[in-house]
């Protein structure tokens, strides 16, 4: 840099002359002394170096914040290059599991299954797909020997698919939020027609449930979960399986629909203390065994249209809506009948009977 644009030049300069000349402009007034007039001028000179010095404190300054600023952007592109790879990584992850569920060996596709989950845990905007991927895998068409005849032995091929789809399930379950925790995301669960065995949801928050026309086998426990979307059962079944296939749903919570239209219920059905607050139908049910409904709570409207109850039945309801479908509803005479209090029961022949709404 040439001496001549150097700013500590010129303001040497501009102090040096400033003091010349604020003293010698003094020293022509015969009432100021000779070191009065030397102070003066030094202290103009020094103001100069002042506000020079304030310059380059301001100008140092502003060269750290650039600086600043530079290191946090380039910290930020670091991140987000980091976050890419990461990302990347994710998808690879995801891509390779989902080829191995179609891999022939059955502790391949386990280790598939568990490697989805825990990239779902370690990357949780990936939950949904991954749950969707599960439930995809449990919705293959599957038939166990036991199924159809409980005196059937298993086979080997059937027994290690079986295993594989145990893990679906559970693995399923284990991404679920509590239903304790009312901030937790809800997730959605498509399980139209799967087959299912040990389906075992309670005290698990879910969003949207789709169980349409699925085999429900062993036992299928919802006691205390929490639906906060529409729960579809339309058709679906459940079965003796290894098992008998009872239907546990104690203390659950419907926070929108809830359609158990066509549901074929093989043993026990046991809704007892569940809340449903949304439109609820049971309308073309069927109940093979005890029902217990005791201390439902319905708030909105309940359909039990065709609905045929053959064991013991309680439907001593803790609340009821106004809107109640009972048409052609049927009991068994010779069973046990618990009803709410303005229903009684019509016998019929055959030892049937139906449920009607008592007049006035």
């Amino acid at each position: 840099m040439k001496l001549w644009r150097s700013p500590l030049a010129w303001t040497f300069l501009a102090s040096v002359a400033l003091l010349l000349g604020v003293g010698g402009w003094l020293l022509t007034d015969p009432a100021t002394s000779r070191s009065d007039a030397l102070k003066t001028g030094g202290l103009a000179g020094g103001a100069i170096v002042a506000l020079y010095a304030l310059w380059l404190n301001d100008r140092r300054r502003q060269v750290e914040e650039r600086r600043q600023e530079i290191e946090r952007q380039r910290h930020e592109l670091e991140s987000q290059r980091a976050e890419q790879d990461r990302e990347r990584v994710a998808d690879e992850r995801f891509a390779k599991a989902v080829e191995l569920l179609g891999h022939a060996a059955d502790q391949v596709r386990v280790g598939a299954l568990h490697a989805l989950a825990g990239l779902a845990r370690s990357r949780p905007e990936y939950t949904q797909t991954v749950l969707d991927v599960l439930c995809s895998y449990l919705r293959r068409p599957f038939q166990h020997p036991r199924y159809k005849d409980a005196s059937e032995q298993e086979g080997p091929d059937e027994e290690r698919e079986l295993t594989v789809r145990l893990t679906a399930q559970r693995l399923v379950v284990g991404l679920l939020p509590l239903a304790s925790d009312a901030s937790a995301e809800s997730f959605n669960l498509d399980l139209t027609g799967a087959t299912l065995e040990y389906f075992d949801l309670s005290k698990r928050r879910i969003g949207d449930l789709w169980l349409r026309y699925a085999s429900l086998y062993s036992s299928t426990n919802l006691s205390g979960a929490v639906f906060t979307g529409k729960a579809y059962f339309t058709g679906a079944g459940t079965g003796s399986g290894r098992l008998i296939g009872m239907f546990r749903c104690k203390g659950a919570r419907f926070e929108g629909h809830a359609w158990f239209s066509g549901t074929g219920f093989a043993e026990l059905a046991d809704f007892t203390n569940t809340t449903f607050a949304g439109p609820t139908t049971f309308k073309d049910a069927k109940f093979a065994r005890d029902a217990d409904f005791q201390g439902v709570k319905v708030l909105d409207s309940l359909d039990l249209r065709r609905a045929s109850f053959s064991g013991q039945t309680d439907l001593r309801f803790a609340a009821l809506p106004d809107a109640v479908s009972l048409y052609n509803t049927r009991v068994r005479a010779e069973k046990e009948i618990r009803l709410p209090a303005g229903w009684d029961v019509e016998e019929l022949r055959d030892g049937d009977a139906r449920i009607v709404a008592k007049a006035g």
